[in-house]
């Protein structure tokens, strides 16, 4: 298990290396001038030839590709911290909201509970994110004035945690809406399944407490599935954070990228795509160890 971790730690670095390099050929592959795209066709020779001069666009391209690492990277790592915040506490809102409605509706299947569940479950996933935000908004800021409507702090007198945690409820719970439903649906048919193993029976024949039975021996065995679909949500939650962002005003890459996307400034829009993929292959990484420490059958040569 060390040896594989450790292989696929140094395995990262060509991985990283080539898709930054990819996302990075993108903008020079395409046809037509850089320069021209950015500025628009209306701009002047003089223009365009100071915009090659910054972006430095005269020289050989690897000399390119390391000032746009230099250059771009650091501003986006910087927005980053919010994204990870905001992603952070969408994850873990839709997971332990899922898990219990999950466990919950197959304990007791067909139940009232179980049933609303499944209306609940429905009704989170067809809801657009940008909707579901200004929705929320419109209720718990404008109307009742319990939460901040936009921003990650308040802009006097803030920068704490009660200040974080008051304007990070709504841009959270838009996030988490569509992948509570995931989840909640994906733990109620696996925990169903693993209810009715053999091992089960044994375990309630042998007078073991029920809530014992349920989590340590069902959902033990029956989180292999739900961390696969928790580790895909995670690389979504990442994705729809450009729209979340955008309606809460939240400071984080989303933001970024929708501005660069305006301004036409691509070396940050690609920039941002490239911290976003390499935060998928990060996710695939941390899922695949995760197996191993779930199930100790699970073992890597």
């Amino acid at each position: 298990m060390r040896r594989y971790v450790v292989r696929r730690l140094l395995l990262l670095v060509p991985v990283l290396v080539g898709v930054s390099i990819i996302i990075f050929m993108v903008l020079h592959l395409s046809p037509g001038d850089p320069a021209e795209i950015m500025l628009g066709s209306q701009a002047t020779q003089a223009d365009l030839e100071r915009l090659r001069a910054e972006l430095g666009l005269t020289e050989p391209l690897y000399v390119q590709y390391v000032h746009w690492l230099g250059l771009v990277l650091p501003e986006v790592l910087g927005r980053f911290k919010a994204t990870l915040v905001l992603t952070g506490a969408g994850l873990a809102l839709s997971t332990v909201v899922g898990l219990a409605l999950g466990i919950v509706s197959a304990i007791r299947p067909n139940s009232l509970l179980d049933r609303l569940s499944a209306v609940a479950s429905l009704f989170g996933a067809s809801m657009p994110v940008f909707w579901l935000g200004i929705v929320l908004m419109v209720i718990f800021a404008l109307w009742l004035g319990w939460l901040p409507a936009s921003g990650m702090f308040a802009p006097y007198g803030g920068g704490g945690l009660q200040d974080l945690l008051l304007h990070l409820a709504l841009p959270a719970v838009t996030l988490a809406a569509a992948s509570v439903t995931i989840i909640a649906r994906l733990t109620r048919s696996t925990m169903l399944e693993t209810l009715g193993q053999d091992y089960i029976r044994t375990a309630r024949a042998k007078g073991v407490v029920e809530r014992a039975v349920v989590l340590r021996h069902g959902l033990k065995n029956a989180l292999i599935p739900i961390v696969t679909v928790v580790g895909v949500q995670a690389g979504y939650l990442l994705g729809g954070a450009v729209l979340t962002e955008t309606v809460f005003a939240w400071p984080g890459v989303g933001t970024l990228m929708v501005q660069g996307i305006l301004a036409r400034d691509f070396p940050l829009v690609q920039g941002c795509v490239l911290v976003v993929a390499l935060s998928f292959v990060v996710i695939n990484l941390v899922v695949d160890l995760l197996y191993a420490w779930l199930d100790p059958r699970i073992r890597y040569e």
